[in-house]
């Protein structure tokens, strides 16, 4: 015992629960600590570190949130396994039954992804670097890039996807207690990230415009690290922030020691004005526009902007793992960008996915049922019975993504959500939709008629 507490001790920066909770993880991350290993108890922890029983309590509370360790009763606390998270993602993905039409991927419609083999075939010289020294971000995609970026960005860095580009950021700038505002509902795989690296997940709702701004400011007390936003086509909603929101949202964070993290996951294929906070605070935002929905999702490719010193950590993380994203797809990613016929093509994918989306929206009304948001390859349909409703539309055939995975507290009752991915929906539907109305209403039709 007195090892982990020595363990603990080099590790910790400041006698707080979140500096203690910090030092606990670093000591797990360096394999002090390993999945098992009994902590000592708090009395006797914070006579050691001469800390207050509450203060230690508390960084306990932090890490069992997170994951991070496990408390049995009289049995003590263990730290908990490490191969944790992926929960909510997993959930959202599951399939009970074979489905005809799967509508819970929230992926886009391979039919309406430009073709690359003109663009291929133009390539002159495939021949990759031969150097690691090489800039990892070739001129010419810096220069597409930039050419409709939201706002006057200081630094850019490619990465291999938006996912890829959330968990350096998350991993580099975050740290275990630190308390992150994201939108609720959120993006399963984010939340699990967040989870994973044991930060204090506070989530705020949306409305037509974007994130609640009264709930953010009175969030600003409790010193938030970070604010995670979908500036548009938000996932699963398809609400997009409208300039007056976001000029308002920039005006309480700035200033703050609060980063905010923009993920543009729709990115060329949403109906709305690329936007960012970075415009009125450039020196406090990272923002990511995945191409992955508009130009392929094994191009793996997204962008990542910021002020250098916040992308100088990032950059030297990546420099010690992956390196840098393939050039060969860098420069597939930079032809894309700038040949006339891809960029009708793009155009024509935005337009079919908005009328797809359109179309459903427009008979699930008639039903008498409000979906919000107006972006997207999604729709976000409440129902009175989620479980029901999922059951209702696999006996159709058809697989929806239930909505509890996107909650960041735990839902209680029935009632609920279902993800829809109308971007998949090329024909039928007014069938489609008919079918999701039935299920909307699928609990409550089964209690009256038992």
């Amino acid at each position: 015992m007195r090892a982990q507490i020595s363990a603990i001790e080099e590790r910790l920066d400041a006698p707080t629960a979140k500096g203690l909770a910090q030092a606990v993880s670093r000591a797990i991350r360096d394999a002090t600590l390993l999945p098992g290993d009994h902590l000592p108890p708090i009395r006797r922890v914070a006579e050691e570190l001469m800390m207050s029983p509450t203060t230690v309590s508390a960084a306990w509370q932090l890490l069992a949130r997170s994951g991070t360790i496990r408390s049995d009763g009289r049995r003590g606390t263990t730290v908990a396994p490490t191969t944790r998270g992926g929960e909510r993602y997993s959930r959202a993905l599951r399939h009970e039954s074979p489905v005809s039409l799967d509508l819970s991927t929230g992926i886009p419609d391979g039919r309406l992804l430009p073709s690359l083999h003109s663009v291929l075939a133009r390539l002159d010289d495939l021949t990759t670097p031969s150097s690691y020294l090489d800039d990892p971000l070739l001129d010419g995609l810096r220069s597409a890039l930039l050419h409709d970026w939201p706002y006057a960005a200081e630094e850019l860095l490619v990465v291999d996807g938006a996912m890829d580009a959330l968990d350096l950021v998350t991993r580099v700038l975050l740290r275990p207690g630190d308390l992150v505002v994201v939108e609720n509902p959120g993006f399963p795989p984010l939340l699990d990230l967040l989870e994973d690296r044991g930060v204090d997940v506070v989530g705020v709702p949306l409305d037509e415009t974007g994130i609640d701004l009264d709930r953010v400011e009175a969030l600003l007390p409790r010193r938030p690290v970070a604010v995670v936003i979908q500036p548009r086509g938000q996932n699963p909603t398809g609400i997009s922030m409208s300039p007056t929101r976001a000029r308002r949202l920039a005006t309480l964070l700035k200033g703050q020691d609060c980063i905010v993290i923009e993920d543009d996951s729709s990115g060329p294929i949403s109906t709305s004005s690329p936007i960012s906070l970075g415009t009125w605070m450039p020196d406090q935002v990272l923002h990511i526009r995945s191409y992955s929905k508009s130009h392929g999702p094994d191009l793996r490719i997204a962008a990542l902007s910021g002020p250098a010193a916040l992308l100088a950590p990032v950059r030297h993380s990546r420099a010690l793992g992956q390196g840098w994203t393939s050039r060969l797809l860098q420069r597939v990613l930079e032809s894309l960008l700038s040949d006339q016929a891809c960029q009708r093509q793009i155009a024509s994918a935005r337009a079919e996915y908005a009328r797809r989306r359109e179309l459903v929206v427009t008979r699930l009304t008639e039903h008498g049922i409000t979906v919000p948001g107006s972006d997207g390859l999604n729709i976000w349909v409440p129902v009175r019975d989620e479980a029901a409703a999922v059951l209702r539309l696999a006996s159709h055939g058809i697989a929806v993504t239930p909505g509890s995975p996107f909650s960041v507290e735990p839902v209680s009752g029935t009632a609920g959500h279902v993800r829809v991915t109308t971007g998949l929906v090329r024909h039928d539907h007014v069938e489609v939709a008919d079918l999701v109305a039935e299920a909307a209403v699928a609990g409550a039709w089964t209690a009256q008629h038992r």
